[in-house]
């Protein structure tokens, strides 16, 4: 677990996933209004990742992606991020993965 940048709003979580994404230098948010409040006083769109705990692809995803400082700020300046763990949130998973499923004809994760 990256711990070079301060904690950021999943730090506060009790899913292990978030808890893993909880020093990455992308400013996460929860599912929540919180999040989507900031989004619509901010003028920005959300970029949504789920993910779970024993999902390779989502491991390499944060390693590669959410760990550096370049794309971080990125997505922090263009975007709301919002991180879910889909053992905890089963409902919004499967909203986001029927949309996947019926615009690009499969899924997967992390999504």
């Amino acid at each position: 677990m990256q711990r070079e940048s301060a904690a950021n709003r999943l730090i506060d979580e009790k899913s292990p996933y978030l808890l893993r994404h909880a020093y990455n230098p992308v400013d996460w948010y929860p599912w929540g209004e919180e999040a989507f409040a900031r989004a619509r006083a901010e003028d920005k769109p959300v970029f949504l990742s789920i993910g779970y705990s024993t999902c390779h692809w989502c491991h390499v995803m944060a390693r590669e992606s959410f760990e550096d400082k370049e794309i971080a700020a990125l997505l922090n300046e263009l975007f709301i991020a919002v991180k879910v763990d889909r053992e905890e949130r089963p409902d919004i998973d499967a909203i986001y993965m029927q949309a996947c499923q019926a615009i690009a004809g499969q899924g997967g994760w992390p999504l």
